[in-house]
C-alpha cells in the first residue's frame, strides 16, 4: 500500500473510533440518567464538557503535531480518547463521568485535525478534495458501528461494558505507529527550519498574525461552526420534530435518521469530487445555497416518502460540506501551522455549534418547526456570505504573512 493510501485508511480509522466514541454518550445517556439520578439538563452537560474538551484537545496537539510530528503525536491523542473512553465506563459518580469525557474529548478533538493534515500533506491540490471525502466518512461509520456494538451490549452487558470497547483504539494506535511514515512535507520544512536557523513565534498567535490572515481564520471559524451547528440542529431535534409534525412512530424516526444518514455519505463523497473539480467558491457556494433552500423547503415535507426522501436530500448538501473543511483549510495554512489551524478552527465550530440543539429547542418550544428550520437556512446562507470572503490567493497571503 502507497503512502498516500495509508494516510486515507490511519485517518479514515482515527475518526471512524472517534465517531463510535462520542456516539456511545448518546447511546448510553437513558441508562446513565438514570444510574446516577440526574435531570435531563445535567446529562446534557456530558456532551458540552466533552466539546469543551475537544476544543483544548484540537489546539495542544495542533500544535505539538506541528512542532514533533503528525504521526507520532496522531497515535497519542488516540491512545487518550481510548482510555477516556475505557475510564467512563468505571465512573462512580455524574462528576467522574464529566471528568473522563473531558478527557476523551481532548484526545478526539487532537485526533481530527492531525489526520485531515497527514491527507492534505499527502494527496496532490487536484485530489485533496476527495481524500478529505474519504475521511470525513469515517464519521458516520462510527456512528453505525456504535449503533451496532449499542444493541448488542446495552441490553446484556449494560453501558459500562460499552465504554471498555472503547480501549481497542489504543492496538490501532500502535499498529499506525509501526505502519505509517512521517508527513514528507512536515519533515522537508523540518529540514528548512533547521537549515535556517528559523526562531519559531507561537503557533496559536500565527494564526491571528496580521489582519488578512486574522480574518481569513474568523471567517474558517464561522463556516466550522455553521456546520457543525446545522448538523447538531438537524440529527437532534428532527426526529422529535417529525413525531410530532407528521405523527411518525419511533421506529418510522429510526427510518429516517438512517436515509438521511445515507445521505450524508452519498453528499460526502460527492462533494470531495465536485471541491476537485469546480474549486472551494462553487463547490462550497452550491451547497450552502442548496442546504439552506433545502432545510427551509422540508419544514412543509408531508408523507412518509416525502420525509425520507427530503431528509437524505437535506443529509446530502448540509453534512456533505462536512468533507471539504479538512482540504480547505490545509490550503489555506502552511505546514508549518496546518495542524495548530485545522484543530484549532474545526474544534472551536464543534464548542461553539454544539450550543446550537438549545437554540433549536427554543425555537420549537415557543414557536413551530418552520421557525426552527428558517434559523437553520439563515445559518447557511450566513456562512455562504462569508465564503464569498475568501479569496483564491488566500494560501499564499497567510504563507507570506506568518512566514516571510
Amino acid at each position: 500500500m502507497d503512502y498516500r493510501k495509508k494516510t486515507v485508511v490511519a485517518s479514515v480509522a482515527g475518526l471512524t473510533l472517534e465517531g463510535m466514541d462520542i456516539m456511545f454518550i448518546s447511546f448510553a445517556m437513558t441508562m446513565i440518567i438514570s444510574e446516577f439520578n440526574i435531570d435531563l439538563a445535567t446529562g446534557g452537560m456530558i456532551s458540552s464538557i466533552t466539546n469543551i474538551g475537544m476544543l483544548i484537545g484540537g489546539i495542544v496537539f495542533g500544535i505539538l503535531a506541528d512542532k514533533y510530528g503528525r504521526v507520532k503525536v496522531f497515535t497519542y491523542t488516540v491512545i487518550l480518547f481510548a482510555i477516556g473512553t475505557a475510564l467512563t465506563g468505571l465512573a462512580t459518580s455524574i462528576e467522574q463521568v464529566y471528568l473522563f469525557r473531558f478527557i476523551a474529548g481532548i484526545g478526539a478533538g487532537g485526533e481530527y485535525g492531525i489526520g485531515m493534515a497527514l491527507v492534505a500533506e499527502a494527496w496532490p491540490k487536484n485530489k485533496q478534495g476527495r481524500a478529505s471525502s474519504y475521511v470525513s466518512v469515517g464519521a458516520q461509520y462510527g456512528v453505525i458501528l456504535a449503533a451496532l456494538l449499542s444493541a448488542i451490549i446495552l441490553p446484556t452487558l449494560g453501558w459500562r461494558a460499552l465504554f471498555f470497547v472503547g480501549i481497542l483504539p489504543v492496538i490501532f494506535a500502535f499498529i499506525v505507529r509501526k505502519n505509517l511514515d512521517e508527513s514528507p512535507e512536515w519533515l522537508a520544512a523540518q529540514k528548512v527550519k533547521k537549515a535556517n536557523k528559523v526562531v519559531e513565534k507561537g503557533k496559536l498567535v500565527q494564526l491571528f498574525e496580521t489582519p488578512r490572515v486574522t480574518f481569513t481564520t474568523i471567517a474558517l471559524m464561522i463556516m466550522a461552526t455553521v456546520q457543525i451547528a446545522g448538523y447538531n440542529g438537524l440529527m437532534i431535534w428532527l426526529p422529535s420534530m417529525l413525531q410530532q409534525s407528521q405523527g411518525l412512530s419511533v421506529s418510522s424516526s429510526a427510518l429516517w435518521t438512517i436515509s438521511t444518514a445515507a445521505g450524508m455519505i452519498i453528499g460526502m463523497l460527492t462533494f470531495g469530487r465536485f471541491l476537485d473539480r469546480f474549486g472551494t467558491k462553487r463547490a462550497f457556494g452550491a451547497f450552502l445555497i442548496a442546504s439552506a433552500c433545502a432545510v427551509f423547503l422540508y419544514a412543509y415535507a408531508t408523507g412518509s416518502a416525502g420525509v425520507l426522501i427530503g431528509g437524505a436530500i437535506v443529509g446530502f448538501f448540509s453534512n456533505g460540506m462536512f468533507a471539504g473543511y479538512g482540504a480547505l483549510i490545509g490550503n489555506l495554512y502552511p505546514v508549518q501551522i496546518r495542524s495548530t489551524a485545522t484543530n484549532t478552527i474545526f474544534n472551536f465550530g464543534r464548542a461553539v455549534g454544539g450550543f446550537s440543539p438549545i437554540l433549536v429547542g427554543y425555537l420549537l418550544q415557543n414557536y413551530d418547526m418552520k421557525v426552527a428550520m428558517l434559523y437553520l437556512a439563515a445559518l447557511y446562507t450566513l456562512s455562504f456570505i462569508v465564503m464569498l470572503t475568501l479569496k483564491k490567493s488566500e494560501s499564499q497571503h497567510v504563507t507570506e504573512a506568518v512566514y516571510n
